[in-house]
């Protein structure tokens, strides 16, 4: 009998066909995701313009979208518990495709401001809804390497978002740029609303492992677990967010490169990074799933003395190598950090799981823009950079205290016999 029938009993290929296309459909849409998120970061420089915006107005304009993010993860991963990721992943791609599409119709800081925190909504029921979607149509076994995967599409949505935003906003303007993405973002939610496959059986997928009794979210905010992941991510993900928004402002401005070799400079670390955050997935689940710290700290101490060589590097191409290596070291390290969590909670409440985790994630988001913004601002690039530098080593240090292997990370579960 087959997947759609809801049998118990499906041959491995079968599986692996329900994980596979999963994993294909929502990297599709993520994507698009990134490819909406970081069009503005290319954008910025005609929109401050535009509007003869200061460069911390412009990093608030980042800082919206990410604080409304931010407090959407644990709602969304609540509700994707409750009520499944089928429907939650349609209804998140709608919205935000409609923001994005209202972003083209700003008329001065104020009404951006309030459409990208509304587009932040839309976005931030989404992560929550992406994991629950991976932990009922995959086994643990390779769960990291799916959610490595789909996760990998956030680079790769980074790294093709400059190739295609760039000469769209040269050939229509930067309004018009922001209308065609909302399209695309129609048109893959309606290939995810018609493949996406039906769960797996209970005792594939992990849904079997229940939960003690007063256990649940509860257990979830209590778990010191998931806020140290949390914390941990939060250091880490300043250095996304922070070469996202303002590397290709930085060539334009200090480096003098033109729009598209800015985008096709801007391009090839986050592409890098796509691969390096997949293989990161496949490392962990193969050879680091009981020695998260092991595998982590290294790849973090080694991203820092990376980009205090982007810092020092005198050409544009020098300072693009040192951020692509970087930046693949850093995607490494990602799936350690986020791979524990995917591999450790239990289907059942996965989704406010890796929302509070992705918490973390989305304060990153919050402070990197308007604080190197600030920093651009009051001193230099240099001195915003350097702050990147800091969170890595930060997160390194944190990750002295993460726990090492699936059975120490404490949320109060036990499995069915």
């Amino acid at each position: 009998m087959g997947l759609a029938e809801g049998t118990s009993t499906l041959a491995p290929a079968q599986i692996r066909k329900t994980a596979t296309v999963t994993v294909g459909l929502l990297m599709g849409v993520w994507v698009i995701d990134y490819v909406d998120r970081v069009m503005m970061a290319v954008a910025l420089p005609f929109i401050g313009e535009e509007f003869a915006l200061t460069k911390t107005e412009q990093g608030w304009l980042i800082t919206a979208f990410s604080l409304v993010y931010l407090l959407c993860q644990v709602p969304g991963g609540i509700l994707a518990d409750k009520f499944g990721a089928r429907r939650q992943l349609m209804v998140s791609l709608l919205l935000w495709s409609v923001f994005t599409a209202l972003t083209g119709i700003a008329w001065g800081l104020a009404s951006l401001l309030v459409i990208r925190a509304l587009f932040g909504v839309g976005q931030g029921l989404f992560p929550g809804a992406s994991f629950k979607a991976i932990a009922e149509r995959t086994t643990p076994a390779v769960r990291a390497t799916a959610a490595g995967a789909m996760l990998a599409s956030n680079q790769l949505g980074a790294g093709v978002a400059p190739l295609i935003v760039a000469p769209l906003i040269l050939a229509l303007g930067w309004r018009h740029t922001f209308w065609v993405t909302a399209a695309a973002g129609v048109a893959i939610g309606v290939l995810l609303w018609k493949l996406l496959p039906k769960a797996l059986p209970a005792h594939l997928n992990g849904s079997d492992v229940v939960q003690d009794k007063g256990t649940g979210l509860g257990a979830v905010m209590r778990s010191p677990s998931v806020w140290k992941f949390a914390a941990l991510f939060c250091t880490t993900n300043m250095l996304g967010y922070g070469l996202i928004t303002w590397v290709p402002s930085y060539l334009l401005e200090e480096r003098g490169i033109s729009l598209i070799n800015t985008g096709v400079m801007s391009a090839i670390p986050g592409l890098v990074a796509c691969a390096t955050v997949f293989l990161g997935g496949w490392l962990f689940d193969h050879f680091f799933h009981d020695r998260v710290r092991l595998y982590v700290i290294p790849l973090l101490l080694v991203t820092a003395v990376l980009l205090v060589l982007m810092l020092m590097a005198d050409s544009a191409v020098g300072f693009t190598v040192y951020q692509t290596l970087a930046m693949g070291v850093a995607g490494l390290s990602s799936m350690g950090i986020l791979g524990m969590p995917v591999r450790a909670l239990p289907p059942a409440v996965i989704g406010s799981g890796m929302g509070v985790v992705n918490v973390g994630g989305q304060v990153a988001g919050v402070l990197a823009p308007v604080l190197m913004g600030f920093l651009v601002d009051k001193f230099s690039y240099t001195a915003a950079f350097g702050l990147l530098i800091a969170t890595t080593v930060l997160g390194a240090l944190i990750a002295l205290i993460v726990p090492q292997r699936p059975e120490q990370f404490s949320l109060g579960t036990k499995e069915l016999a």
